[in-house]
């Protein structure tokens, strides 16, 4: 999967949050916060995934220097006509990025990794972009058993695996197999926190992780 046309046509309407942002934004400002009392002095970050620049913006609001991709050509020009001051360039997460960037203390990739079709380039390339000693925030949609039968004893599964969705998700991931996918890749010191709802049936998951 290298040609990012077969991953471009994702939409978004503007360059505002999403709602999803009310529990991912708190936690992901929690980590960048003790990242940066742990390793002062570079507060440079890659968004991984950046879509319409929204959460750059908010990490930008905060004093992080940020940079960032995304396949959606629709996100890229929203992100910039709102947000001109911010790197935010169209790419791939199967491209060669750290070539094409650097290396950066932090990357940070939000609801993407269930939309990826090749979820080991992904984490290959999460991994390529960090500095030694960095550290990587993911986040994705959780699911685990209680979740699981709530959703089916309600009749919720159709909604919630959006089949009819262009680009949705393709991935459902669980603690086991995204933890297993970046370790796998090489990243060490997993931690999982989980967001929205109480935390059986919690929204989303997210996994901060370091290079060694």
């Amino acid at each position: 999967m290298s040609n990012i046309k077969d991953v471009d046509g994702y939409r978004y309407g503007d360059a505002e949050l999403n709602p999803s942002h009310g529990y991912l934004l708190p936690a992901l400002v929690t980590e960048l916060d003790r990242h940066a009392s742990q390793t002062p002095g570079d507060k440079r970050v890659f968004d991984l995934g950046c879509g319409n620049g929204s959460i750059s913006a908010e990490m930008a609001a905060r004093s992080w220097d940020v940079t960032g991709v995304d396949a959606s050509s629709e996100g890229i020009r929203q992100a910039n006509a709102h947000h001109p001051g911010l790197r935010l360039e169209h790419g791939s997460a199967y491209d060669d990025l750290a070539a094409r960037f650097g290396r950066f203390p932090v990357v940070v990739s939000l609801e993407v990794v269930e939309h990826i079709y090749a979820p080991r380039d992904y984490a290959r390339n999460l991994f390529d972009l960090l500095e030694p000693g960095g550290t990587v925030i993911v986040s994705t949609p959780y699911h685990g058993y209680l979740k699981n039968l709530v959703m089916a004893v309600t009749g919720k599964m159709d909604a919630h695996f959006t089949a009819l969705w262009d680009h949705g998700h393709i991935k459902f991931w669980s603690y086991a197999t995204l933890g297993e996918l970046l370790r796998e890749a090489g990243f060490t010191d997993l931690r999982f926190r989980r967001v929205g709802r109480i935390a059986p049936l919690a929204k989303s998951m997210i996994c901060v992780a370091r290079k060694p």
